[in-house]
């Protein structure tokens, strides 16, 4: 049986709107209004100034560039503070000489983290584990990860993500495992015995009638 507290605060699901927010961060106040028209990848992190953490804000910044290609921006977190951030920030830059081009919010009271499930008390208590949330430029909530505190995240496999769910969205097509830009993409399997006798002659490459490919 759930209990209340799970009832209260429910985790976010795929396809509805991505939970409000409106919090501090290093480039001023920011909410979900502010990214409306574009996709956002909303992404937590333990803590500032730990080494794991550093090695995944050095991969975001180096493909920040491929996301904005993609309509994307990069919005950061941590349970720590604004100035804790800045201190990351300038550290980031004079030991590893990376520039951090994105925001990071400071969630101190923890109302980002938690509207977001982003607090595991079997991984800790007062850190927001590794979440990584891709919304689309609607607002709604598309695709979300979350990964332990020992091991960081693929940066290149949430390019490679946002990109097939953009591609899904512009083709009405599916992607198959591991799917790159000039791979083939699945049509959708027909829905009715007719479309199903009907799809073998329809000029896909096809396997079986529910499985078939084409380029794009």
């Amino acid at each position: 049986m759930e209990n209340i507290e799970s009832q209260n605060n429910p985790f976010p699901r795929l396809n509805e709107r991505a939970p409000e927010f409106e919090a501090v961060t290093t480039d001023g106040v920011k909410s979900l209004d502010d990214y409306k028209g574009r996709w956002l990848v909303l992404f937590s992190h333990p803590a500032d100034f730990t080494p794991v953490c550093t090695t995944e804000f050095i991969g975001f910044a180096n493909r920040a560039e491929d996301f904005k290609a993609l309509n994307t921006d990069l919005l950061g977190l941590s349970i720590d503070s604004h100035y804790s951030h800045l201190a990351w920030i300038r550290n980031i830059k004079e030991k590893f000489n990376v520039d951090i081009p994105f925001p990071i919010i400071a969630d101190l009271d923890m109302k980002v983290a938690n509207a977001y499930g982003m607090v595991h008390p079997g991984a800790a208590d007062t850190s927001a584990v590794r979440a990584t949330f891709i919304i689309d430029d609607k607002g709604i909530l598309r695709a979300m990860a979350y990964y332990p505190m020992t091991n960081g995240r693929s940066i290149d496999e949430f390019v490679r993500l946002v990109t097939a769910l953009q591609t899904s969205d512009k083709n009405a097509v599916a992607t198959p495992e591991g799917w790159k830009p000039g791979d083939k993409v699945i049509v959708p399997p027909p829905a009715t015995a007719e479309a199903a006798e009907a799809r073998m002659s329809e000029g896909y490459e096809c396997t079986d009638w529910y499985f078939c490919e084409k380029s794009l």
